[in-house]
């Protein structure tokens, strides 16, 4: 199942992009800021809502709004698109549930490949104590 958030919850705003560019980055407001609000969604479930809130929350501001930025295209369009297209792609990796981990049996090899290191490394440590007169 992935979410896509619906276009009318998304505040879209312009603004002029730093680096390199002379002065068309001087004059065009082509970097792009997406900002979605998680926290006033109407089109999340509770259940979304708390599962993002937790995942996100490292990303999510006090107010509970999720911020995107993309400034890396000359044109304020494909800026736009690839900002919503990143929220996108956040917003469904956090829905997304991860499966259980099965559990499984250590293979004999890795088991025999272990305690035999361990043993090297005990008759290391071994020759290295007080050597006797019949050695």
């Amino acid at each position: 199942m992935s979410y896509s958030v619906p276009l009318e919850e998304l505040d879209i705003r312009a603004t002029r992009s730093g680096g390199p560019g002379g002065q068309h980055v001087n004059t065009a407001s082509t970097r792009i800021e997406v900002r979605w609000s998680v926290a006033e969604s109407p089109s999340l479930t509770p259940v979304q809502r708390e599962r993002l809130t937790t995942k996100l929350a490292h990303r999510l501001d006090a107010r509970g709004v999720l911020r995107v930025v993309a400034s890396r295209r000359r044109s304020q369009w494909q800026n736009r698109e690839a900002a919503i297209a990143r929220l996108n792609t956040v917003v469904a990796d956090a829905l997304r549930e991860a499966k259980p981990r099965k559990r499984t049996k250590v293979p004999a090899a890795a088991r025999e490949k272990r305690l035999g290191a361990k043993h090297r490394r005990s008759e290391i440590k071994r020759d290295r104590g007080p050597v006797s007169a019949d050695d």
